[in-house]
């Protein structure tokens, strides 16, 4: 099943659900009898504002994340939470608007009912669906397609393993080798495609959504070179538990049915974290702009003023998953300086920097149009820094994992800018790498703030160009 056709059956469960108790409470409370009021309390708009109310919790807790070998205990305890904390924010705000009307305590107790229905009729309804699905998967229907590195007894184990339990969803297509020497051949009617020179375009070949790496022993060197060159493609990767002391800290256990696979460099941020995230990307972006619209429009002026040339510099970055998008900043240089000497760092006391910029950049008021780049979505506040292709592509050849930092939107401040002084140099970047690696491998809402706090401290205390 396709994660959007996935994502849609849950979402219209979890609707049909939400208004299904809202329609048996509403019963309870207005049509019974049971429960005195003084203004009878109106269904429709009501309705619409808690079913709207309750998709927003869920997606915050991650109930519409992929559920591929997802026990249905976890499923059930997940929903439990969402609708226990749910629950309580409603019977606080119930609470506090019967003190104000002067209504009956006993009509609060309800909102205990209602938790109880509402928690069996959308934890049952995903089970519903849960176990639907599981069927479809049994029958062969909507599995991913998987493709196996490794091309030796073990890689053969580990597909009889997930032969053995369809429930977990792979189709596996192929073998991928890791050495051209060896022959090519067909393991119950399933082939070798190539080798791991050619893994990048067999996964789009073959529109493959799941990497399992069975390497051998003697194989353990080349997984840090595997994992490099697909890490910018949106596919999973599991490998077996012996090999996880190689990327220790980028993994995360992930076992269903007693099968050992290890899902690596996952996402960790949990969805609430993301849509918080996104949600203080927008409005602090917005406020800075609003806020400090006159010094925008002065710097604008004193730049025109100065020198020929537009008032915005745009210069091509790249961004998550490889997208490249234009990076706007305020015009610091003389106009097409970085023409004359091609794509390098600007140095201190560098002869391009208008006089201007040299009030600006230290300033870090040039970056401020970064902003228009968060709220079109290609930036978020905190992330790694962007770079440029010519840079990207020249580091991804040196460094295997680099593109896993494109996993994440850039940012326009960092882990790295708080650790380390702007970029002057190539050798600049590679040790900032350790800082972006750190990030994205344990990126969490508090660490945002962290990074956030600390930038702001050093922009007040001048550090920085």
């Amino acid at each position: 099943m396709d994660k959007r056709v996935e994502k849609l059956v849950l979402f219209s469960a979890d609707l049909l659900m939400v208004c299904a108790v809202w329609t048996a409470y509403y019963w309870l409370r207005v049509q019974s009898g049971w429960v005195q009021y003084t203004i009878r309390p109106e269904f429709w708009l009501p309705m619409v504002a808690i079913t709207i109310y309750w998709l927003i919790v869920f997606l915050l807790f991650g109930l519409y994340r992929s559920w591929y070998a997802k026990s249905r205990l976890d499923e059930f305890f997940t929903v439990f939470k969402a609708v226990t904390v749910g629950v309580l924010f409603l019977f606080f705000v119930i609470f506090i608007d019967d003190e104000s009307t002067g209504s009956r305590a006993y009509a609060r107790l309800l909102i205990l009912l209602y938790w109880a229905m509402l928690f069996v009729a959308v934890g049952g309804g995903r089970i519903v669906v849960q176990s639907f699905h599981r069927r479809l998967l049994l029958k062969g229907i909507g599995l991913r397609n998987t493709v196996i590195v490794g091309w030796s007894k073990k890689a053969k184990e580990v597909f009889d393993l997930l032969e053995r339990y369809p429930a977990l969803g792979h189709k596996v297509v192929g073998f991928v080798k890791t050495d051209s020497k060896r022959a090519d051949g067909v393991y119950k009617g399933v082939p070798t495609l190539g080798t791991t020179e050619h893994l990048p375009s067999l996964i789009d070949e073959h529109r493959v959504k799941e990497v399992v790496i069975a390497l051998d022993s003697s194989e353990h060197p080349k997984l840090l070179g595997i994992l490099g060159s697909c890490s910018s493609h949106s596919v999973g990767f599991k490998i077996m538990p012996d090999l996880y002391d190689i990327i220790s800290g980028q993994a995360r256990t992930d076992q269903i049915y007693g099968v050992p696979l290890i899902e690596i460099m996952p996402e960790l941020m949990k969805p609430w974290e993301k849509s918080v995230k996104r949600a203080l990307d927008i409005g602090v972006s917005l406020t800075l702009l609003i806020l400090g619209l006159p010094l925008w429009l002065l710097t604008s002026l004193a730049i025109v003023v100065e020198s020929k040339g537009g008032i915005f510099y745009s210069q091509e970055r790249v961004g998550r998953d490889g997208k490249v998008f234009p990076m706007v900043k305020f015009r610091s240089m003389w106009q097409d300086a970085e023409k004359l000497v091609g794509p390098q760092w600007a140095q201190k006391g560098d002869p391009r920097v208008t006089r201007v910029g040299n009030v600006i950049r230290p300033t870090h008021i040039d970056e401020v149009p970064n902003l228009l780049n968060v709220l079109a979505g290609d930036m978020s506040l905190v992330g790694p820094r962007p770079e440029r292709p010519y840079f990207v592509d020249q580091l991804s050849k040196e460094i295997p994992l680099y593109r896993r930092r494109l996993k994440v939107r850039p940012g326009i401040t960092g882990w790295a800018q708080v650790k380390q002084e702007y970029d002057e140099s190539l050798e600049d970047v590679r040790q900032k790498l350790q800082y972006d690696f750190f990030y994205v491998e344990n990126m969490s809402l508090r660490m945002d703030l962290k990074i956030l706090f600390h930038t702001f401290f050093q922009v007040f205390m001048g550090k920085g160009r």
